[in-house]
């Protein structure tokens, strides 16, 4: 702890970094960057007053250390993730004078172990599930349960386990995924509850004594165990329900001594609406923006006012909630086929400048989104007097987002703001599972029209405008009769060829396949279009990479790829094999040629992003081929596995 902190040293990288730098910038606080070598041209660098090169990584703690000394920095802050619940870092960052932002290293040793913590909570009186440290145990707790990691959180080192003989896999993937991710390989089981809520209080406390809880937040929208979706307040916590969640959080808070910021997270039936303790969480969430949407309280700035021994100043009685406040993640993902990640560049990224919403983002047009690192671009948080309110603003807020080059769940959020089910409120945690939310934007025939007819006019438009010769005549401007102009599309699995001839009017002639159509452009700019269709004028936001159109309607972002004339012929796509559906390690290989292998079967386990990802066999088949190895690096697209023949033929 000190008195005075001018200089902050931020230990950790994206939206976080840049989210602690902006507080403390507006406290007066000059602001440290450390980056790894994949994030040297990242948005957060630029941010900061100064960046220090780790060489290692985010989790060289030792480094971190040294690069606050070097630079002046009299605090630490750990972000969330990487080092932010290491017991030990905390330590060694009070032991070189440094003033660490977050709770005692004791605390966070004792919390930060699920089981220690869970047996503090009972001291504390608070109801647990039945669990076991013993992998063996299983029916001592009961299936379906959960495999987790002692020392995890985000989801990673997380299974359900439905019967026994599907545990022991379990536990080896749960194991691995939490050596990768927090170099702790203990794993626990706890009983699974499905048809259940997570709803977790926001805890703040100082080094004098005080102790508040700033409500509750759910977080029970998930896919693979990590939240997707947060609000507060909870849809089905009343005054009542908070005050009691509320003071149980507050009695284990008190009971372990607690100080700054943390999160006490309860699972709650939903039926019944009891509730049991799950963790604590040592560290400011992810979701931190809707409690301060709500209640006005900063928590970065709490954080670093409870560091440098101020009190917090205000009692439970002076905190209040006004409105209601969702937020939603943004990763670079595919939710058609699982959520696996996805990498590529943004070539377009541009948040709509209404509704208004808050955007906590890490990257920008041309960041490359990259296997390193989490997948989440940015989380997007719209509040509101009402919950449906709150909801259709980020909704629109999305939709309205320009973004192009990578695949991201965009669409996939804006389902689920929109869906009947979250906007009455039914938000258990088999959510996705039981409501099915559009996992991207179909679009239909008029729509397809619409965007290939607008990206053809723009391409005509810039061509006409960077004309060199007779740049001065009108486009489309001919003498005598010749065939209509025409461009080819792929739009996903489409494939579009437009025609069209243009007018004395300075109107268009379309043909869209079989549909045709007059068009008028009433702008045009390097950036946009303003054309009318078919008695439909709409305004598109563009932007061009290469032969690539991404085109912005306000419900969303289209791709589109121009088929060049004169195709340079290359290589077939492999067929008749299992593909890497993105770059990662392969941890697992589990056949050898010859192996007869079921469809669904698990053939090869790659890593990314710190998670498993399970190669499955798509149908019944025999293998001939085995390309890769265990620790391999494979790119997106490379074959893996290959069959004796197409396994769609195989009987």
């Amino acid at each position: 702890m000190t008195d005075r902190i001018d200089t902050l040293l931020v230990a950790n990288r994206g939206e976080i970094a840049r989210r602690i730098f902006r507080t403390a910038h507006e406290m007066g606080i000059r602001c440290v960057a450390v980056y790894a070598e994949a994030d040297a041209a990242a948005p957060f660098v630029a941010d900061a007053d100064e960046a220090v090169l780790l060489h290692v990584g985010y989790l060289d703690g030792a480094a971190i250390i040294e690069a606050a000394l070097a630079t002046g920095a009299q605090a630490v802050h750990p972000g969330y993730g990487f080092l932010s619940e290491n017991a030990g870092f905390a330590t060694d960052v009070e032991a070189a004078g440094l003033c660490w932002v977050g709770p005692s290293p004791e605390v966070i040793s004792t919390m930060g172990d699920k089981l220690a913590a869970k047996q503090a909570a009972v001291e504390a009186g608070m109801p647990t599930l039945p669990s076991s440290d013993d992998p063996t145990r299983a029916d001592d707790v009961g299936f379906p349960l959960l495999v987790k990691a002692a020392a995890g959180g985000g989801g990673k080192g997380m299974r359900i386990v439905e019967s026994a003989d599907a545990l022991a896999d379990a536990v080896a993937a749960a194991r691995r995924e939490a050596r990768s991710g927090f170099g702790d390989d203990t794993v626990f089981l706890e009983r699974y509850v499905a048809k259940s809520r997570h709803v977790e209080i926001q805890i703040l406390g100082d080094n004098h004594g005080n102790l508040v809880h700033l409500g509750e937040r759910e977080c029970s929208i998930q896919r693979r165990h990590q939240k997707i979706i947060e609000e507060s307040p909870s849809p089905i916590v009343d005054a009542a329900m908070r005050t009691r969640m509320g003071e149980a959080a507050l009695k284990l808070a008190s009971a372990i001594g607690y100080r700054s910021a943390g999160t006490v997270e309860f699972l709650v039936d939903d039926t019944s609406h009891e509730f049991w303790f799950l963790e604590v969480n040592t560290r400011l969430q992810v979701e931190h923006p809707v409690t301060e949407m709500v209640t006005g309280i900063d928590l970065v700035r709490e954080q670093i006012r409870v560091a440098t021994g101020e009190p917090l100043g205000y009692d439970q009685d002076e905190i209040s909630f006004t409105g209601h406040a969702i937020e939603a993640r943004l990763y670079a993902e595919d939710p058609s086929h699982e959520f696996l990640p996805a990498i590529g560049t943004l070539h377009a990224y541009e948040p709509a400048t209404t509704p208004v919403v808050r955007w906590d983002t890490g990257v920008g047009e041309g960041s490359v989104v990259g296997v390193e690192f989490d997948p989440m671009l940015a989380k997007v948080i719209a509040s509101a007097p009402t919950r449906v309110e709150a909801a259709q603003r980020l909704a629109l807020a999305l939709e309205r987002f320009h973004l192009g080059g990578v695949v991201t769940n965009r669409d996939f959020l804006a389902a689920v703001l929109r869906s009947p089910e979250f906007l009455t409120g039914d938000t258990t945690t088999d959510f996705i599972h039981r409501v099915g939310p559009a996992r991207h934007r179909e679009l239909d025939s008029d729509e397809m029209a619409r965007f290939t007819v607008a990206a053809s006019m723009w391409v005509q438009a810039h061509n006409h405008a960077h004309a060199v010769v007779l740049p001065n005549v009108r486009s489309g401007f001919v003498l005598g009769r010749i065939p209509p102009q025409r461009i080819t599309w792929e739009v996903g699995d489409d494939t579009i060829t437009v025609h069209y001839r243009s007018r004395r009017d300075g109107s268009f002639v379309f043909g869209v396949d079989a549909e045709n159509g007059q068009a008028i452009i009433h702008g045009w700019s390097a950036d946009h279009i303003d054309i009318e269709w078919q008695g439909l004028r709409r305004r598109y936001r563009v932007t061009r990479h290469d032969r690539t159109i991404y085109l912005s309607d306000g419900r969303g972002t289209a791709e589109l790829h121009q088929v060049p004339r004169f195709v340079v012929p290359g290589t077939d796509a492999p067929t008749g094999g299992l593909v890497a559906p993105m770059p990662g390690v392969v941890l697992e290989v589990r056949v050898v040629p010859g192996d007869v292998v079921i469809a669904g079967q698990t053939l090869v386990v790659i890593e990314a992003m710190k998670m498993e990802h399970h190669m499955n066999a798509p149908s019944d088949g025999v293998v001939a081929e085995v390309r890769v190895a265990e620790g391999d690096q494979v790119d997106n697209g490379e074959l893996l596995i290959v069959f004796e023949s197409d396994l769609e033929e195989e009987s």
